[in-house]
């Protein structure tokens, strides 16, 4: 390796000089940067919009702040170290510095920048549905491969149940008496006759949880009930595509009078799931795993496949054949709703 080359007296005090010159540039910007800023503290995402996030300190006092550009993704929920503002100006705010490990994580794949995460540190997923414009089974069970994909814990909710007569009613039930057999919680409710509100506030106690579902299901109208100050906005379904409005438009993480916390997320109306491969989809239907590894071939498609225990128990009724039928449209629209750039 050949020798760096000695610097003269005049080339080493030049260089010192600028070394000196740097440092005290760099202290004064960090200087400037830092002088309204209080100590590191430890606080709790609460909401995020834009560049910006608000972050509840262990006093429960809300901070406005920034983020450090060296921190990647920053989402309701998410425990962070940060610096509060302590100047009376509004345009001088705090810095989020450091995003805990999380525990969990709630993603959701955008069309645009990939695999979005959308809360954090969740215990369980209200996925709210709603008999208005129409209750669909397949998408429900979107909802849970996703929560599945995610190992957190469901919580199926039906709203607006006041609207059946009492043979809708009947048949809703008998539509939902597989996700109950199959082990999931599932809790009928109305904004308009409080039932069943009182049953998932139960659920809620000392738990973060995350509600989920399309727009104009009712998610807020339910934490409005559920929290009478928090003041969500409520929607209408749409006179022109018979689907919900959205009223929520960044996540928020409210604090539940008896313990445990609610974070509203906004409305989605297809929750895609291109992101995940078939394997992921096939193991997200929680009924077929005692039969996966067992089918004669492993590389089984669960369709016509010779020897597939899947398609077996299904002509048995050990496994419901919608509940079947809405898992190979989910894997049918998999390749087709997947973004060209991720192809390949």
């Amino acid at each position: 390796m050949a020798k760096k080359p000695k610097l003269s007296k005049n080339q080493s005090r030049q260089v010192s000089r600028n070394r000196s010159k740097r440092i005290l540039t760099d202290d004064s910007v960090q200087k400037n940067v830092s002088e309204h800023l209080g100590a590191q503290q430890s606080g709790r995402v609460i909401s995020r919009f834009g560049k910006h996030a608000i972050v509840e300190d262990a006093q429960h006092v809300n901070h406005k702040c920034h983020i450090r550009r060296t921190v990647q993704s920053v989402v309701c929920g998410d425990h962070v170290l940060f610096r509060p503002s302590e100047s009376p100006e509004e345009r001088d705010r705090g810095i989020i510095e450091v995003v805990l490990d999380r525990k969990s994580t709630l993603t959701r794949p955008d069309y645009y920048d990939g695999v979005k995460p959308i809360a954090a540190n969740i215990d369980q997923i209200i996925v709210v549905s709603s008999i208005v414009p129409t209750l669909s089974p397949h998408i429900i069970d979107r909802y849970l491969v996703a929560c599945e994909d995610a190992k957190i814990n469901p919580v199926l909710v039906i709203n607006k149940v006041e609207l059946l007569s009492s043979d809708e009613l009947k048949a809703v039930n008998e539509s939902l008496a597989i996700y109950r057999d199959i082990g999931y919680q599932v809790i009928l409710t109305s904004c308009e006759t409080d039932e069943g509100l009182e049953e998932l506030s139960e659920y809620l106690i000392d738990k973060v949880s995350v509600f989920v579902g399309q727009s104009g299901v009712g998610k807020s109208s339910i934490v409005n009930q559920l929290l009478p100050d928090a003041a969500e906005p409520v929607g209408d379904i749409s006179a022109n595509s018979g689907l919900g409005q959205h009223t929520t438009t960044a996540s928020k993480l409210l604090h539940f009078a008896k313990g445990g916390e609610l974070i509203d997320s906004p409305g989605v109306r297809e929750f895609g799931l291109w992101h995940l491969s078939a394997d992921a989809v096939t193991n997200g239907f929680i009924e077929f795993r005692d039969y996966l590894g067992g089918c004669k071939f492993s590389d089984c498609k669960h369709r016509q496949d010779p020897g597939c225990l899947i398609t077996q128990a299904v002509s048995e009724g050990k496994i419901d054949e919608t509940r079947y039928l809405s898992y190979l449209k989910i894997i049918d629209t998999l390749e087709q709703n997947r973004p060209a750039y991720t192809k390949g």
